[in-house]
């Protein structure tokens, strides 16, 4: 079976028309805009938003990752 990379998978959103990456690249910058404004206060360029159940790393004003936030899950197993 072919392996498609995350980088392929992207693109065939993009390049398909099957989802506006652009526009929802744009979403989840504004939906990040609250919690940088709020590092920016406090001189942080490196720092980590937390919202329903992910980790947004932010690492000089750029998102590099979105991993499951685990403390979030054990919560909703209680």
């Amino acid at each position: 079976m072919i392996h498609v990379t995350d980088h392929a998978f992207v693109r065939f959103l993009e390049r398909s028309g099957a989802l506006d990456v652009e526009q929802l690249r744009g979403l989840i910058a504004n939906s990040l805009e609250r919690g940088r404004k709020m590092a920016e206060r406090t001189g942080s360029a490196n720092f980590v938003i937390v919202v329903d159940g992910l980790r947004y790393v932010i690492e000089g004003g750029n998102l590099v990752t979105v991993i499951a936030d685990d403390r979030d899950r054990r919560k909703r197993r209680r």
